[in-house]
């Protein structure tokens, strides 16, 4: 394929979509609905979200400029926390009316912080559905764990509620198709967490690229290499605190005894989190290669080796993984691991200022080799620089961090109609490449081929089921959105 070809629409009625997977469990448990694998590809059917798709949402009313824009916060941890305090810090018009938890020891922050700020003392709930069931609410951040994305976006377009919600978007193929399905059918905004869609230079970069100036693009390298995490033992017998509602913090996932580690430490297990690396960190500079690439379709072969090198405990996920993507005209790899302290992430300095990281020990590079040139670029700030062969920089353009940016344009776009920066369509398709990676090493580091029209793996059996997902009684996906 030529480099002409290269870039594809970004039109929303346009957009190309392939195979996605997934990170669910895939033991036995009574309590579960197991999905059955798909055989789209023997039958000709794409996935019929494909046909639901628009450009542009006709139905409900724009909020004005002067109106209030009424929130309220899903998962009120240290992270979802900070994004309520950011939204209503830039827009001054939004009141946050729940911070919703299934931990009464978290929010507490959020509340009193919001109740100075606002001057109204935001209500504190455990359970969702009830911000759900006020229809003052225009929409909500959800911050929960990766296994409550995919539910609490569907239950929230379903009424009537706009969705911020973090990465990764969700934990396998299913949940992302019936996300997106549920955004048309009731046409509501639906931002993804991937902060660098918000990213000026992010756009620039992909124009430097598209001009052909670096050359055709061959290979791509991305990296997400950190300081390792905790060793921890899950201990069993663990009396579950009268602050938490354990069955609702477990949701869709299988029902298990409460214990610290899955409560605290739920990014090292596949019943709730592709991992720490790979689904909360690698995420963003996987979708910022796509975006400064233009956003290509999936690839057609994915290879993901690794293991627990380093860590003999209870988790479920890798400590490293090394994963090759194989898109027909260009190659990407990716390596995720949590072992290299003397890998660091960009400055603050430079994140919020004029300056470039020093790439040669920057943990959150991407690298893009092409026939002319090759270029650096920095995640969430830090900007790109060219180099030649004669090691000169020929371009470059620095980069600040664009969560503001990213949160600025979700309310803004529950005012306006307009689809966000950060659409589930593009999120979709980027959070399948962490499904497809975490679907080949669970498959036993097998070299997984599927097609990007019908987005089934078709080399797999063990694969495709794992991609299915599992779902406890009470708590499935709906069937019809």
């Amino acid at each position: 394929m030529k480099r002409r070809h290269f870039f594809g629409s970004l039109s929303w009625s346009m957009v190309g979509l392939g195979l996605a997977t997934s990170c669910s469990n895939s033991k036995e448990n009574d309590n579960l609905q197991h999905a059955e694998p798909s055989d789209n590809q023997l039958s000709g059917r794409v996935p019929p979200y494909r046909e639901k798709i628009k450009t542009t949402f006709t139905g409900g009313s724009m909020i004005g400029s002067n109106d209030r824009v009424v929130l309220a916060l899903i998962g009120a941890g240290d992270w979802g926390t900070n994004l309520i305090l950011n939204v209503v810090d830039i827009n001054k018009n939004v009141e946050v009316k729940y911070i919703c938890d299934v931990d009464d020891t978290r929010g507490g922050r959020a509340i009193s912080e919001l109740e100075k700020t606002q001057k109204v003392k935001p209500v504190r709930v455990r359970d969702m559905r009830k911000v759900f069931d006020d229809q003052e609410v225009d929409g909500v951040i959800i911050a929960t764990p990766v296994h409550w994305h995919g539910l609490a976006t569907i239950w929230a377009c379903q009424a009537g509620k706009d969705v911020y919600v973090e990465k990764c978007i969700s934990l396998n193929i299913g949940e992302g198709q019936k996300m997106i399905e549920a955004a048309m059918k009731y046409e509501r905004i639906v931002q993804c967490g991937t902060q660098n869609r918000s990213a000026p230079y992010a756009l620039s970069a992909r124009d430097y690229i598209k001009s052909g100036q670096l050359g055709d693009v061959v290979a791509v390298n991305v990296m997400e290499l950190l300081d390792g995490p905790v060793p921890f033992n899950e201990k069993k017998g663990e009396q579950t605190p009268e602050t938490i509602d354990w069955n609702m913090w477990l949701g869709p996932a299988p029902d298990v005894p409460y214990s610290v580690s899955r409560n605290k430490s739920h990014q090292s297990y596949w019943d709730y989190s592709g991992g720490m690396a790979l689904a909360n960190g690698s995420i963003h500079q996987m979708d910022l290669a796509r975006i400064v690439l233009g956003d290509p379709g999936f690839p057609e072969s994915v290879y993901c080796t690794g293991g627990r090198y380093l860590f003999d405990d209870h988790r479920d996920i890798p400590d490293y993984q090394a994963i090759t993507y194989d898109y027909g005209n260009f190659v990407l790899t990716l390596q995720s691991g949590e072992f290299t302290p003397y890998m660091l992430k960009t400055e603050p300095e430079i994140r919020f200022g004029d300056g470039f990281p020093e790439w040669k020990q920057n943990a959150t590079k991407i690298v893009i080799y092409g026939s002319k040139h090759m270029m650096y670029v920095g995640r969430m700030g830090g900007g790109w620089q060219v180099y030649d062969k004669d090691r000169q920089i020929v371009a470059q353009e620095s980069g600040l961090f664009p969560l503001k940016a990213h949160l600025g344009n979700y309310i803004d776009c529950i005012r306006t109609r307009n689809q966000p920066n950060g659409n589930i369509v593009e999120g979709h398709k980027s959070a399948t490449l962490i499904h497809l990676a975490n679907l080949s090493y669970r498959a036993g580091k097998k070299q997984l081929y599927f097609s990007g029209e019908h987005e089934t793996i078709t080399n797999d059996q063990k694969a495709r089921e794992l991609a299915a997902g599992t779902y406890r009684k009470g708590f499935e996906l709906p069937t019809e959105v």
